[in-house]
């Protein structure tokens, strides 16, 4: 393997140190970390009010949150998901690529729940930061009230959005250092504002026994009865996304970091709890909705304080979901689930990455969400239903990772039983928002997974029902391009004519590549090019191989480019070509015009191949649908001239027929003499004009 002369450096690994337990607090817990603002004040809300709570409620209300977190995120996300990692990425599409293997069908658990999980993504940074900037809602600072009203709250929340939407570009590992220290301080801040009240009341301990959560769900004083769990869920909607950020930290820091937020946490809802339970039938809060208990266990000196942090956290809680958002995005792009898109890595770590067009849509289906719902109670309505549905995927292919690790098949049933029960359960107490506002989040996560179902039924539409795409062995025509390259009757279309294609088993390419050469228009050229990008883990790798066939003229490259590596092709080809003139492998390319003193390498063009559905296709309608819609999608993503670095190359892109299924040729019939000639459209038309003119 030969290399390109690039500067290389090493990819930092993630390993447990300071540094990374304080980055991790920034990255991964923004989410889950601010579920204390919103938890409590949709359980009392949706019960009726403070003067519909006793002490059972409360206690069973903080028991169902502590059992919920213990269980779905401590054991089923911390404990066994983040060790099914693939190369240190999680997420649900890292656990599909694990599993794929063992059934085809398992790619639509991977679909729905990616969908659903991008699409709660977009609904996180909205709900959290409107609930912090309500918290400031009335306040007087400084002998003025900034935000007097629920329109002052949007447009704030709006501001905040487009800044931390603007910042990704800069990278997690520096929004990490940045947010971390914060995220240290707020975890210490609820941990320490909860345990001021349990000290008031230790009683309030007994909620960490499960028969009190239990209890709950069959009292009379729960209104809602099993729905609560809906409003409970929210306390525990961060996991998925903690699992998604596998890869920005690594597992040995969020192993670090998660006892200490987990305690916090539960603290500061048991503190709530308290608070709550000491003021349960104050005639100041009867039949008041918009207070937030999270704000007013804080005393009234500490209170600017507080809702400060709370803003933050709630900007660090977004970041979680849009990171997260990012990975799943450039997952499901390596899996053929969705079109390339362009990825930027702002960073040397390969999970730190930035995608342009996925940032835009999540910013502007923020504001569009904070425009629609307005208040922070309306959108914990539609809030918690999209995420039960990635969980539930999540437990499936769960089940089959365990399988491939040989765990005994007994104990692979009890993890999805007995998770897959809670979720379900979970599932349908949150089904009752889709009416409130769920259906926001269903309807984008829908039009997500039809965007993947297009895209990959047409790849298999394409793969499968393709009328003559087949692979073709190069050593077949090795005599063709021999001859076509020593024939003048043609004239010289270039001296080194370059096609970007995956050559399969090393010789073997699709045959539009070679229909391309000695059919559509015969390409003399001194040398035929088969260029193939592989992305490699390290960022700055540049190596490269080439086979020659036994021949001057034919030349297999695989460019293997770190993924911080700009694939500048028509660059690296040129030093490829030097090399192996200088080694002896290619004769000199002389140019005898030129601005460039000393030049011995060719002129290039490089052939990109795009496809369009002929109208010789035989598939049924709703095939025809899907793959034109497919031919759509790659149309308006990035192209493969932009994705190849050859914006400024001499490139041309050819148009070859797409014919899927068997076409029916029409065979001509030859008239004679003695032959009637039918009649024909134009033939009335010239009777009409004749008729006219007499």
């Amino acid at each position: 393997m030969n290399s390109l002369e690039q500067k290389t450096k090493k990819q930092p690994q993630h390993k447990l140190s300071a540094a990374g337990l304080v980055i991790t607090l920034g990255v991964v817990y923004g989410d889950i970390g601010t579920s204390p603002l919103y938890v409590m004040k949709s359980i009392i809300n949706g019960n009726g009010g403070m003067d519909h709570v006793s002490y059972d409620f409360i206690v069973g209300s903080v028991s169902l949150i502590f059992w919920t977190i213990t269980l779905l995120t401590t054991i089923k996300y911390v404990g066994i998901a983040l060790r099914a990692d693939n190369n240190g990425e999680g997420g649900i599409f890292a656990l599909y690529t694990l599993v794929r293997r063992r059934a085809r069908w398992l790619v639509i658990p991977a679909m729905i729940g990616g969908a659903a999980l991008l699409a709660d993504g977009m609904l996180t940074p909205a709900v959290t930061v409107t609930t912090a900037i309500e918290g400031l809602k009335g306040m007087k600072i400084a002998n003025h009230i900034p935000i007097a009203t629920q329109g002052h709250v949007i447009l704030w929340t709006m501001v905040i959005l487009t800044f931390l939407f603007f910042i990704q570009r800069f990278g997690t590992e520096i929004i990490g250092r940045a947010f971390g220290p914060i995220m240290l301080i707020w975890f210490t801040f609820i941990g320490v504002l909860g345990l001021s009240y349990i000290s008031q009341d230790l009683s309030i301990l007994r909620a960490l026994n499960p028969y009190y959560a239990i209890k709950l769900l069959v009292s009379p004083e729960n209104k809602l009865g099993l729905l609560i769990l809906g409003s409970v869920f929210l306390a525990t909607t961060g996991a998925e996304a903690l699992y998604s950020d596998l890869g920005h930290v690594g597992r040995a820091n969020i192993y670090g970091t998660w006892p200490y937020v987990k305690i916090c946490l539960i603290l500061n809802y048991f503190g709530q709890a308290v608070w709550i339970i000491q003021h349960a039938h104050t005639t100041a809060y009867n039949h008041v909705t918009d207070f937030n208990p999270f704000f007013e266990i804080m005393p009234q000196w500490l209170r600017l304080f507080g809702i400060a942090m709370a803003t933050l956290a709630a900007i660090i809680a977004s970041q979680a979901l849009i990171s997260g958002s990012f990975t799943l995005v450039s997952e499901a792009i390596k899996l053929k689930l969705l079109p390339r898109l362009h990825i930027v890595y702002p960073t040397n770590l390969k999970g730190q990455l930035y995608i342009p067009s996925v940032n835009l849509i999540l910013w502007l289906a923020c504001l569009a969400i904070v425009m629609f719902f307005r208040t922070s109670s309306a959108m914990e309505a539609a809030y918690g239903l999209a995420i039960t549905v990635t969980m539930l995927m999540t437990t499936l292919l769960l089940y089959q990772y365990l399988r491939s690790k040989n765990a005994k098949p007994i104990l692979a049933w009890l993890m999805v039983l007995f998770f897959g029960s809670i979720e379900l359960i979970f599932f349908i107490s949150s089904a009752a928002k889709f009416l409130h506002g769920g259906y926001v989040t269903a309807f984008i996560a829908f039009v997500i997974l039809a965007i993947m179902f297009i895209w990959q039924y047409g790849d298999y539409i394409k793969n499968n029902k393709s009328y003559h795409t087949e692979d073709v062995s190069l050593l077949a025509y090795k005599n063709q391009l021999n001859d076509l390259k020593n024939d003048a009757d043609y004239p010289l279309f270039t001296t080194n004519l370059v096609y970007m294609t995956r050559v399969k088993d090393k010789y073997r390419i699709k045959k539009d590549i070679l229909y391309s050469i000695l059919d559509k228009r015969p390409k003399r050229a001194e040398v035929y090019w088969f260029v193939t990008v592989n992305v490699t883990d390290e960022p700055y790798t540049a190596s490269y191989t080439t086979e020659m066939f036994d021949t001057d003229y034919m030349v297999n490259v695989q460019l293997y480019l770190g993924f911080r590596m700009e694939q500048h092709v028509n660059v690296f080809l040129r030093q490829i070509i030097a090399d192996m003139m200088k080694s002896g492998q290619l004769p000199r390319q002389p140019q005898r015009y030129t601005t460039i003193p000393d030049r011995k390498v060719g002129d290039f063009s490089f052939v990109l191949i795009q496809e369009n559905l002929s109208p010789e296709t035989q598939i049924n309608g709703w095939e025809k649908v899907i793959i034109q819609l497919r031919l759509f999608l790659q149309k308006i993503t990035i192209t493969p001239t932009t994705w190849f670095g050859l914006e400024y190359a001499d490139s041309l892109v050819e148009h070859v027929p797409l014919i899927l299924g068997k076409p029916y040729f029409h065979k001509l019939h030859r008239l004679t003499r003695l032959d009637k000639i039918p009649k024909s459209d134009t033939d009335e038309e010239n009777e009409l004009e004749d008729e006219d003119q007499s």
